[in-house]
């Protein structure tokens, strides 16, 4: 469940609560019954490296095409040379 943030907009009280994604969000200031506010943050999760994509996903994709092209250029020279030498 996540927790929330919640700041009083006449006292200036902060507190955080456990709240599930279904329930309402809190309204009144348990220190002195003004109004509460909720408060956003920056959020946590951080990607580092050198990038996503291209280390986890395309990994297996990327290899097999580059393989494909340098098989197939390296069997054209095969052939231009056997048809010179067939002359």
């Amino acid at each position: 469940m996540p927790t929330y943030a919640y700041a009083c907009t006449s006292c200036g009280h902060t507190f955080d609560a456990v709240q599930s994604f279904s329930e309402p969000s809190l309204t009144e200031c348990p220190e002195c019954g003004g109004v509460l506010r909720k408060q956003y943050g920056s959020i946590g999760v951080t990607f580092n490296g050198s990038g996503f994509y291209r280390t986890d996903s395309r990994a297996s994709g990327g290899d097999s095409g580059s393989k494909t092209a340098s098989s197939s250029s390296a069997a054209s020279p095969q052939t231009a040379s056997a048809s010179s030498s067939g002359d």
